[in-house]
């Protein structure tokens, strides 16, 4: 096979595992997050003083999702946690939706605690372990999640029990028929991008422009917490150095950078309801870096609501990343670097 070859078989040599199967999946991910939430059985409530999701590593992702599909129709404030304690307001009239797909990280249990010490409603999201041993025991809600992924291929499921538990607490509307639709758009994609598409397809063309080089997606707006998934995709499956930043803060500094000719590509993850001036930013920022840059790509989501739009490029990126590390010859699912660090750890 060709070392360039993105057919289903030339991907299936090098990701015996399954994770392109795993990102395939996830229309019926989107779907079947909606059914775990009903499942479990969680009466509304109201928690005035807002929502904290507390998450971690390839999970935490599907918060800031939820919050940007959300935006301006968020009711009380929503906010995402990485590290080992919620925020000072968090407490009686709060909420906490503490999320780990093992139900064994560390900064989630500890913020369980915390949470519970505090008085705020908590909801555990997990497949398992001591945070579900714990939520169970203290009588707290627990949405499960099935198990056998790596956490990053739950996104899915993490953005839309996001979605979900907002709601529950009030401060968010129910975005149900926004997921439903983003999923039957996925399907659509998943035949526009997946590996039976010709090999000048977006997702394929997009891997062999970065390859070889470090890439740096740039969001604004809705398109934000896409571009850290972007990110943080490139780091675990292709196992690759990559970068994120956002507009309009980084044309306060960062522009300055491409100045020095490094060999990044850059990709820019626009969407039709930005603003404006952002949408500017995007095309001036883009003329700055094809100065110094590889390559400069601009991808534009497709879909009507703000869930469909975000998700049609979480779903790009997810693909064009599992593309990059098969290129390089590169199994995209296991990560020894983090079980060894965590056992390191402790």
């Amino acid at each position: 096979m060709s070392p360039s070859d993105l057919s289903r078989d030339a991907i299936a040599a090098v990701d015996p595992q399954g994770m392109l199967g795993d990102v395939l999946e996830q229309p019926a991910h989107l779907a079947d997050a909606l059914w775990r939430v009903e499942s479990a059985a969680i009466a509304s409530f109201d928690a005035p003083g807002g929502i904290a999701i507390c998450w971690m590593g390839g999970s935490a992702i599907g918060a800031d999702l939820a919050a940007a599909a959300i935006g301006s129709r968020a009711n009380h404030p929503i906010a995402t946690v990485r590290g080992y304690e919620p925020p000072p307001w968090v407490g009686e009239g709060s909420a906490v939706l503490c999320s780990s797909y093992s139900g064994n990280t560390e900064e989630t249990l500890a913020c369980y605690e915390v949470a519970g010490e505090a008085g705020a409603s908590r909801i555990a999201l997990t497949t398992g372990g001591k945070l579900a041993e714990s939520a169970r025991a203290d009588r707290v809600p627990v949405i499960g999640v099935p198990s056998g992924m790596q956490p990053r291929a739950a996104v899915g499921y993490m953005a839309v029990c996001s979605l979900e538990v907002a709601a529950l607490c009030g401060a968010g509307p129910s975005l149900r028929s926004e997921i439903e639709a983003a999923s039957e758009l996925q399907r659509k994609l998943a035949a526009d991008w997946g590996p039976e598409a010709a090999d000048d397809s977006l997702a394929k063309s997009l891997a062999r422009t970065i390859q070889g080089s470090i890439a740096v997606t740039y969001g604004a707006g809705l398109t934000a917490p896409v571009a850290r998934r972007w990110k943080t995709q490139i780091n675990e499956n292709a196992k690759l150095h990559a970068f994120f930043a956002e507009l309009p803060e980084a044309d306060h500094n960062e522009i300055c950078g491409w100045e020095s000719g490094a060999p990044l590509s850059v990709v820019f993850l626009d969407d039709s309801t930005l603003h404006p001036r952002l949408r500017r930013r995007i095309e001036l920022t883009a003329e700055i870096a094809r100065d110094g840059a590889k390559a400069v790509e601009r991808v534009e989501s497709v879909g009507e609501s703000a869930f469909e739009r975000m998700m049609s490029l979480v779903f790009l990126g997810d693909l064009m990343s599992v593309y990059l590390a098969v290129l390089d010859g590169t199994d995209p699912m296991p990560v020894a670097v983090l079980e060894r660090f965590k056992v390191e750890l402790g």
